[in-house]
């Protein structure tokens, strides 16, 4: 019987992403306490996202805005690195990136974890970006997934090519 496997990946849908930029930009322009603010959300290049506001507060309460706009769409705010509110002329800006990709660091540690937690017979290979872990029993597979989500890595995972 041949080996099955899954890979453990940290990927983001940026398509799932941007339809929460867009719901975030659409309340913030509509609600009543961002009126007049200068509230505002929006791309800066591939992985980064820009929010602006005329107040400290405001952008802190935009920021929340749009993270409640990923949770209801299934995405980790792990997956979201928000910095601080940084003053930029008459505006606060508050930056934050998409992380995407597992650390070589990160792969190490999810690695040793399964190791030594892990059933004996799974063994964690790094490629790259990614983790692919095979055994020979699919029971012992679904150990691991549940290990690794109960496991508190700084990063979202998710488990793919399951096969």
């Amino acid at each position: 019987m041949a080996d099955s496997s899954f890979d453990v990946v940290s990927k983001v849908d940026r398509q799932e992403v941007d339809n929460a930029l867009n719901q975030a930009a659409k309340e913030l322009a509509t609600r009543y306490d961002f009126r007049g603010t200068g509230a505002g959300i929006e791309w800066s290049g591939e992985e980064k996202i820009v929010l602006t506001a005329e107040s400290e507060d405001r952008v802190k309460a935009a920021l929340d805005v749009f993270k409640e706009k990923l949770i209801r769409r299934d995405i980790s705010l792990k997956a979201f690195d928000a910095g601080d509110p940084a003053a930029s002329g008459k505006v606060y800006k508050i930056t934050g990136t998409l992380v995407q990709g597992i650390s070589t660091e990160n792969a190490k540690k999810i690695a040793k974890k399964i190791r030594d937690e892990g059933p004996k017979s799974v063994k964690a290979q790094i490629q790259g970006e990614e983790l692919r872990v095979t055994s020979k029993s699919r029971d012992d597979l679904q150990q691991v997934i549940s290990l690794l989500k109960g496991a508190d890595f700084d990063l979202a995972l998710q488990f793919v090519n399951y096969r």
